[in-house]
């Protein structure tokens, strides 16, 4: 079964960390609405939800892929680039406990979740800047013992790697060509963003179905012209953020 944790919007949020957009305020009700959605649109596509409970003294402990990366053996807890977002790991740790054994990175390494794009035994890694060299390296070697090969990006316009590539299904991605290095993605399927979209590379793929931001109805039309089976959710306030719509949630089979 595929299974999704996820965590309630912190009452912080207001204070989130912020690197490429304007601070502008969030409602929090309406936020809080919409990771409701989130949750939901999960449910109906058959994943199991954990929710943990939010953590009000921490503003970006929603993002949850952003401590952990989670492959069939073992869970890898990050040591994230934003130094504010740290102790995110610990509790988000217990609760991965459940289901994975867990190792963790070490000074100097920094890694964030949204650097990381897999695709079957391939990570690719954003080299960005919440993500180090060292951060890559120590992930490499908590996961090759496991058969998986994990393959820097250079990440140069956005956030995280996740910001400009996510995976379509298959070996598809839907990507902003203009934001990271495509040389490492040679021989997969690139499907651009549309160029008044560039933000819209950030779906979440589970199964056949494709979920879209519904910031981005150019992209949505794009993939349902392509026979994805595609989800509109809106993240208006969640955005505001910085977030996509992979962020949310940490998705691994039990």
């Amino acid at each position: 079964m595929l299974t999704a944790i996820t965590r309630g919007v912190s009452p912080a949020i207001n204070q989130c960390e912020l690197s490429h957009l304007e601070r502008q305020e969030i409602n929090f009700a309406r936020a809080v609405e919409q990771h409701h959605r989130y949750e939901a649109c999960l449910r109906e596509m058959g994943v199991s939800v954990v929710p943990l409970a939010p953590e009000p003294d921490l503003p970006d402990s929603m993002f949850v892929e952003d401590p952990v990366v989670v492959v069939d053996e073992v869970a890898v807890l990050t040591r994230m680039g934003a130094e504010s977002r740290r102790t995110e790991s610990e509790s988000l740790g217990r609760a991965i406990a459940d289901y994975r054994p867990l190792r963790w990175l070490r000074e100097p390494a920094t890694l964030e979740g949204g650097d990381v794009l897999r695709i079957g035994k391939t990570l690719y890694v954003g080299l960005s800047a919440r993500t180090n060299q060292a951060g890559i390296d120590q992930l490499a070697e908590e996961l090759g013992p496991f058969g998986y090969d994990v393959r820097p990006v250079a990440v140069h316009g956005c956030l995280h790697l996740k910001s400009a590539a996510c995976a379509l299904g298959g070996r598809a991605i839907l990507a902003n060509r203009a934001w990271i290095d495509m040389s490492p993605f040679e021989g997969l399927s690139i499907v651009d963003v549309p160029a008044g979209e560039p933000r819209a590379a950030n779906v979440l793929s589970i199964g056949d179905t494709v979920v879209v931001a519904a910031a981005f109805p150019e992209t949505a039309g794009l993939l349902e012209q392509m026979d994805w089976k595609v989800r509109v959710l809106d993240i208006s306030e969640l955005m505001k953020a910085e977030a996509g719509l992979t962020c949310s949630s940490v998705l691994f089979e039990t």
